[in-house]
């Protein structure tokens, strides 16, 4: 069984595919942390000592002296009671106290999975994937039921948790931080793995050694950022790749966040991670509850490699939703960089031809079809066709398309409004905003208060009109910029803390009641860029726009540290015009497409303007794709070459069963007469054969993880190769 009791040991065994996880009732009240980490039989130590008591340890028992909270190992620690450390949460009380003290009084264990109120997680489709643990802890003094919610997962190495705070009893309390998951673990001698970047410039891979005192990885921006993504990792000092013990956090939201690590004196470490304190207040009101999002813990003793297949095989399956998370998704061309938002339908249909002819299966209208919106100073909330560029509107457009051939894609920002748009002049008040205060704008727009069930219904009106109106099979959600000068007209002073999980709630209801009405629509989630690549999006859409940076070489990067904890099935890859519209670089069409076909293959590029050589390329590359798009959606992951440490960069896909791999090389500069170099590839099969596609050869899967290919030695910077790999009898 994956979770049991031993109510002699009062010892909770969690456990998953290869894992283990061990929390002991302490003197029948208090949880304590034991043990997560590969598979054990059994934890039954009667004797097994949680306290870890010191001198001048602060004891909470006049009657017990023997222990401390200080140095104890905690699963889900309060604040003033003998911690010092930073707790998991902290509730205020009318009469102005912070102080709070559970204690264990029942629990449940169940086949399956429940669903988070209002919020996205990961899932089961049968009871017998997974079991449930719910462990309710009391503090009887103000009515207080907090309960921790563990899911352990049949078939792969997670664990998730989350906490639901319910208030029994008459008075009002105030929740002032809630973490979703702390793990207190018994030693320090960690590293710090997370992702971290800007705007182009997305989840670049960090790694640095633990430091006494805390370190804290977060967002305040009202979306999970650019600037940090929702994962860290903590790895044993020598793990690597393909060895080593990994532990990943990745969190299911989309909108503040922290990732708190905290080394003591005594080299305890403690992680917790969850909604970001900082500007968070929820009022829990008698008799109501109060729902933290979910943790996906992973576990793996195969390094970084092995914690990413687990979260790759997870998130695809049991967090991506709706018709399109097992299948091909249509190879297509955005009109954005083709046109920015200088076009008309003339434009657009020569343009569509021309990619039907190339046999590209989607055209996708980015920014600039609704309004006046003749750049990005005007029109954001008008979300009505705009009859200069498309007198025929979005339906004539789609139509047309369809007789070609083509799906019809469009993008939106539903979020934002323009400070020069009907909507705006008409609802000023709609607006995130402190009344009396000057509102930042940021790429000329003001952010709309969707904690406003108004504001929503009237998103989605003109939404699903047009939804309903024009035959649209794709959508683009845009999010531009970050939330400032937060707060809402429509709540009580008391209440302005909520905002940003009020704001992410109401996100998340929005993209719920969109996808379920229009379920054949492919939804691909976008925050200028890759701001909000986040397991929450995931849930709605299955595939984000990784980032506004198309060039090929600073590709190299950002996929590879989105590779990180997402599956190359979620991450929107285009093959853009070079000179490259972000950094001027000049890169060949093939590099170009090998590096997009990692991901939800696309063009981003005016097809009018190539040359026939290109053409016959993008043919190809669109072949390819269809040839190996499952290998690289439903295959294993093995990152061979990291483009952090070398000026190259190579990765490869297998399938579950060994029988078919791709595998990916880029070079970045070219040295001067370099030494022979073999890429030594790993996932496959020893024993198998396999034929080498483009070289006609076979080699055993040994000698090409051992010995390895040889890399051809060309001329010239950013050159590529592919090689595709079958099993032969």
């Amino acid at each position: 069984m994956p979770i049991t009791f031993n109510p002699q040991t009062g010892m909770f065994f969690i456990e998953a595919k290869n894992t283990s996880y061990v929390i002991k009732l302490f003197k029948g009240k208090f949880l304590s942390h034991v043990y997560w980490g590969k598979k054990i039989k059994e934890f039954e130590w009667t004797d097994f000592d949680v306290t870890g008591g010191r001198a001048f340890g602060a004891t909470p028992d006049p009657n017990d002296k023997s222990y401390t909270f200080d140095t104890m190992l905690l699963e889900y620690p309060a604040y003033g009671n003998s911690d010092f450390r930073h707790p998991a949460f902290q509730v205020e009380q009318e009469d102005g106290s912070r102080i709070t003290n559970l204690v264990y009084k029942t629990h449940r264990i169940y086949d399956g999975k429940p669903k988070l109120e209002g919020l996205p997680a990961t899932y089961v489709e049968s009871p017998d994937e997974a079991q449930t643990l719910e462990i309710d802890l009391y503090d009887d003094l103000i009515d207080l039921k907090v309960t921790l919610i563990y899911t352990a997962y049949k078939d792969y190495d997670a664990i998730t948790r989350s906490v639901r705070f319910e208030n029994l009893g008459k008075q009002r309390l105030k929740i002032l931080r809630a973490m979703s998951a702390c793990v207190d673990f018994p030693e320090g001698d960690f590293e710090l793995l997370h992702l971290w970047g800007s705007w182009a410039r997305e989840r670049y891979v960090e790694r640095t050694s633990l430091i006494h005192g805390i370190q804290v990885i977060d967002s305040t921006r009202g979306e999970s950022s650019h600037q940090h993504n929702p994962f860290i990792a903590l790895l044993s000092k020598d793990a690597t790749e393909k060895h080593g013990d990994v532990y990943g956090f990745s969190l299911v939201y989309s909108g503040n966040f922290a990732a708190i690590v905290e080394k003591d004196q005594y080299n305890l470490v403690r992680v917790t991670m969850g909604i970001n304190p900082f500007e968070f207040t929820w009022v829990l009101e008698p008799h109501s509850s109060f729902q933290t999002p979910e943790v996906v813990m992973v576990y793996s003793q195969e390094g970084l490699g092995g914690m990413s297949r687990t979260y790759h095989k997870l998130y695809r399956k049991r967090l991506c939703r709706g018709a399109y998370r097992d299948k091909r998704r249509p190879i297509l061309i955005n009109s954005w960089e083709a046109a920015y938002f200088n076009f008309n339908e003339e434009k657009l249909l020569a343009l569509a031809k021309e990619a039907k002819d190339l046999g590209i299966e989607l055209f996708v209208l980015d920014d600039g079809w609704f309004g006046k919106r003749d750049d990005d100073t005007s029109s954001l909330g008008d979300w009505f066709v705009d009859r200069r560029k498309l007198p025929n509107g979005l339906d004539g457009l789609g139509k047309k398309l369809n007789e070609m051939g083509l799906k019809f894609g469009l993008w939106f920002e539903p979020e934002m409004v323009s400070p020069d748009s009907e909507l705006y002049r008409k609802h000023p008040d709609w607006c995130i905003q402190v009344r009396g205060r000057t509102l930042t704008q940021c790429r000329n727009q003001y952010v709309l208060d969707i904690t406003r069930e108004d504001v929503r219904k009237e998103i989605l009106r003109m939404m699903k009109e047009i939804l309903r109106t024009a035959p649209i099979e794709y959508i683009k959600w845009d999010m531009n910029r970050p939330l400032t000068e937060v707060g809402s007209l429509e709540l009580p002073p008391e209440r302005q803390k909520e905002v940003f999980h009020r704001y992410v709630l109401g996100l998340y209801q929005m993209m719920e009641e969109l996808t379920t009405e229009f379920p054949h629509i492919l939804f691909e989630g976008c925050s200028g860029g890759g701001g909000r690549f986040d397991p929450g999006i995931l849930y709605y859409m299955p595939q984000i726009w990784t980032s506004d940076d198309t060039d090929a070489i600073e590709r190299l990067k950002i996929q590879f540290g989105t590779s990180i904890v997402y599956p190359a099935s979620t991450m929107g890859a285009h093959v853009s015009i070079v000179p490259n519209h972000q950094v001027g670089r000049i890169t060949p069409m093939k590099t170009r497409g090998i590096v997009a076909l990692s991901g939800c293959f696309g063009y981003e590029l005016d097809l009018t303007k190539l040359s026939k050589e290109d053409k016959e390329e993008i043919k190809k590359q669109i072949e390819t794709y269809k040839k190996i798009w499952h290998i690289v959606f439903e295959g294993d992951l093995y990152r061979l070459i990291s483009p952090f440490e070398e000026s190259a960069a190579a990765w490869m896909f297998v399938t579950e069963d060994k029988k078919e791999a791709v595998v990916f090389y880029v070079e970045v500069l070219r040295s001067p007469n370099p030494p022979v170099r073999y890429l030594k590839l790993d996932g496959l099969d020893p024993d198998k054969k396999y034929l080498i596609e483009s070289e006609a050869t076979t080699k055993y899967g040994d000698e090409l993880m051992n010995i390895g290919i040889l890399i051809p030695q060309t001329w010239g910077d950013f050159n590529s190769f592919m090689w595709v790999l079958k099993a032969v009898e």
